[in-house]
């Protein structure tokens, strides 16, 4: 079995194999995933969704979740409305959050990318537009697309991971998970 899988989250999972905390039971990672011996390597909002890797490798994890090793992960950002480009220089060059300035975040303007529905499906305002950025960061901060695009005028309505490093969610069913190859 290879040391990494590659597990696409649906909104409303919890990124750990247990929860702790809620008197109601909210899904986790073991409703999905029956392997011993994996663990996340970094988190993914339980509002989030799209690509988690998990492996039992320590280093491997450490290389993934580190903010020293500035590896790339690529998000698919619904926003609400059409951001304008000096919005989006903003976060080419960093945005000031409550916990200082981020790195320099690739971004770009894309159609939209037909991805699986969403359940519950977001919440579409008729006079408001909506529209899609594919968004780059090398670090990961506590809820960090979300509140650099709040930052920017543009809230967050919908967020799916799409890949980090080498690897993606490309062709990987909602729900299901393989190992890397």
């Amino acid at each position: 079995m290879s040391n990494l899988i590659l597990f696409n989250k649906p909104f409303g999972v919890l990124p750990q194999f247990t929860d702790r905390g809620s008197p109601t039971k909210r899904p986790t990672l073991s409703d999905f995933i029956d392997l011993p011996g994996v663990y996340p390597a970094g988190r993914l909002d339980r509002d989030s969704e799209g690509l988690m890797l998990l492996t039992g490798d320590g280093k491997l994890q450490a290389r993934i979740a580190d903010p020293k090793y500035k590896m790339p992960k690529t998000y698919l950002v619904q926003v609400e409305g059409e951001p304008e480009e000096a919005a989006l220089d903003n976060l080419r060059q960093g945005v000031r959050l409550k916990d200082g300035l981020t790195r320099p975040a690739e971004v770009v303007r894309i159609d939209d990318p037909s991805l699986w529905p969403r359940d519950p499906p977001i919440r579409v305002r008729k006079n408001i537009p909506d529209s899609w950025l594919k968004l780059t960061i090398r670090e990961g901060r506590n809820r960090q697309v979300r509140r650099m695009s709040a930052a920017v005028g543009y809230p967050t309505l919908r967020l799916v991971r799409w890949s980090i490093g080498e690897w993606t969610v490309e062709g990987l069913p909602l729900g299901q998970w393989r190992a890397a190859k």
